[in-house]
């Protein structure tokens, strides 16, 4: 397996192709930026309106992207990572994002920093060196399965169980809304395994093997955006699994969910300001070129006004998450600025996308149009890994 490149060409990072490069990131970061951004060009949008029509990303791009090292940023190098930090996830995301085809995205990114996590983070070291070189490599991708039919960003309420019987467990219950859901190989699956203990030490973390008796993809769920990403309803019926499955300790499961939460949504700040500044280099393009009553929508003060004001909020929300990974990176506590990230991204994207495919005219609510399939993606941004209102409440709390 090829690592990352550790030197390169000193890419732009940021929004355009000729901003400042940002004081928060290292040559390291942008040999990395380069490198997926060719990745992009070169792999992803010339193919991935096929993808859409099928429903998932082919396994081997998957494998190309762990050939290249892109599933491995932050791992050990003992299993073919190449140990950098939180704003190497963040180019990654950014990156991804910046390609148009946000399920293309996502399925690389929950495998990479949501789901492989809780085995990189609490998997004993026999199931570290059985699994981590596969997952880097993108020959096993991993799915992480805690939102319930009736439990999202509350964890305390799932209801699948776990229950010990010798030297096995027997899962019981179900999964919605599960990315990665239908083609995965392993599966990080939340259940209780107290009832009588307090919600926040009664959960914990198994790993579930895809062909397991008693665990079955109930259906795959059929979504408003990301529809190359696969997503599924899981089922556990009498799933027993063995003991040794368990990640990390018993009980310890929800700490890692809320831990990982922090990573899960500076990665989608990220991506959503990726999705937001390829919208206005898209719109730019089409300003600049479409003419309405004998001149480019560029000369309308209303349009170039409009743009340069979502340039600026996209240039905030895009420092706002490089200043909230860079806290991380550092050791810093930093749920509040990530809570901030998740929540001003997720709904600026959207107000993004809004106004981009109205510059777009009629030809924006077409099909065919790449900002129409933009403006569905973005939709779940302000849902997915925490909905904007708890994200709001988790800053209330810290005010």
């Amino acid at each position: 397996m090829s690592a990352v490149a550790k030197s390169g060409s000193g890419a732009k990072s940021g929004s355009g192709e000729g901003q400042r490069r940002s004081p928060y990131f290292t040559e390291e970061h942008e040999a990395l930026r380069d490198q997926v951004r060719r990745f992009v060009e070169t792999e992803i949008k010339p193919h991935a309106l096929a993808w859409e029509e099928a429903g998932s990303v082919p396994r081997e791009v998957l494998r190309k992207m762990g050939a290249l090292g892109f599933f491995g940023i932050r791992y050990p190098a003992e299993y073919g990572g190449s140990e950098m930090d939180t704003m190497a996830t963040v180019v990654l995301a950014e990156e991804l994002g910046r390609s148009t085809f946000s399920g293309v995205a996502i399925t690389a990114l929950v495998h990479t920093d949501m789901a492989s996590v809780h085995i990189a983070n609490a998997g004993s070291q026999a199931q570290r060196d059985r699994l981590m070189p596969d997952i880097i490599a993108g020959e096993k991708i991993v799915a992480v399965a805690v939102t319930e039919p009736d439990a999202g960003s509350d964890v305390k309420g799932i209801r699948t169980t776990a229950r010990r019987e010798g030297d096995t467990y027997v899962l019981d219950g179900a999964k919605m809304f599960i990315t990665n859901g239908v083609h995965a190989d392993l599966y990080c699956v939340a259940a209780k395994t107290d009832l009588s203990a307090k919600p926040s030490q009664s959960v914990s973390i198994f790993l579930v093997e895809k062909g397991t008796p008693g665990f079955k993809v109930s259906r795959a769920l059929d979504k408003h955006g990301w529809r190359s990403s696969d997503t599924a309803e899981l089922v556990f019926e009498d799933c027993r699994i063995p003991a040794e499955n368990l990640l990390g300790q018993e009980g310890r499961g929800f700490y890692a969910i809320m831990s990982n939460f922090q990573n899960e949504r500076t990665v989608i700040g990220a991506m959503a300001m990726g999705e937001a500044q390829a919208a206005i280099d898209l719109t730019l393009d089409y300003v600049r070129t479409r003419k309405a009553f004998g001149a480019p929508l560029w000369d309308k003060q209303v349009i170039r006004q409009k743009l340069a004001t979502l340039a600026s909020k996209v240039e905030a929300g895009r420092q706002l998450v490089y200043h909230a990974a860079w806290l991380d990176a550092q050791g810093f506590e930093a749920t509040r600025e990530v809570s901030m990230a998740k929540a001003y991204c997720g709904e600026l994207v959207n107000e993004v996308m809004y106004a981009c495919l109205q510059f777009h005219g009629g030809m924006g609510y077409m099909r065919e149009s790449t900002i129409e399939r933009m403006t569905r993606d973005a939709r779940v941004q302000a849902i997915g890994g925490g909905a904007t209102e708890v994200m709001l409440e988790e800053v209330a709390k810290r005010l």
